[in-house]
């Protein structure tokens, strides 16, 4: 019986060991105060690996960084927000984001605020945190699309809505709000102006 597959699966386990110590190494990396450098070359002498060894996992900064963001919103539940999207009620939805969102702000608020400052003077870090709050805005949307469908807001109100919530669900917002507030009162305050943006847009 010829030993290839096992030897397989050994380098794939292999493998995707040393992915997870370099994302990890590279959300460490992105975490340090004041600001680290954050290059294939630093992050693999952070994960004690070739920078070759990073290139070949992921191609370049930005898919390291999407790795990172990706990792992030998993361990922080994001990844189950389709789940709000196949609620039959469209408010129910809408609900579930602004929890899960607000959620994923109180418990990363330190990364995600160190990640916020170092875009100003990293392009590829800039571009693909614009991607992550552009798939929000699309998901917010897709909810508000569905109350039009059932004439719980204006048609012509969605645009504004999406960006109105847009920025109601965004970390600075809630990082604002946070300040000398429990995280679960901050929740309570952007639902209810999420609620009242709603009511305006009524038909």
């Amino acid at each position: 019986m010829s030993s290839r597959p096992y030897r397989s699966k050994l380098r794939a386990e292999a493998a995707g060991e040393t992915r997870t110590r370099i994302v990890a190494a590279a959300a460490e990396l992105l975490s340090a105060m004041p600001y680290e450098p954050f290059s294939l070359a630093s992050v693999a002498t952070k994960a004690g690996v070739t920078r070759l060894t990073v290139y070949n996992q992921f191609g370049g900064r930005r898919a390291l960084l999407e790795a990172v963001f990706d990792q992030t919103a998993s361990e922080a539940g994001l990844d189950r927000l389709g789940e709000a999207l196949a609620t039959p009620d469209p408010r129910e939805a809408l609900a579930a984001v602004v929890e899960r969102f607000c959620v994923f702000w109180g418990e990363r608020r330190q990364l995600l605020l160190r990640l916020q400052a170092a875009r100003v003077v990293d392009s590829d870090l800039d571009e693909a945190l614009h991607e992550r709050n552009e798939r929000r805005r699309r998901l917010l949307r897709v909810i508000l699309d569905r109350l039009a469908e059932r004439g719980e807001v204006k048609a012509e109100c969605v645009t504004d809505l999406a960006d109105i919530l847009q920025v109601l669900t965004s970390l600075n917002v809630f990082a604002d709000l946070a300040e000398g507030r429990d995280a679960k009162l901050v929740h309570q305050f952007i639902w209810q102006m999420s609620k009242d943006a709603l009511e305006h847009a009524r038909p």
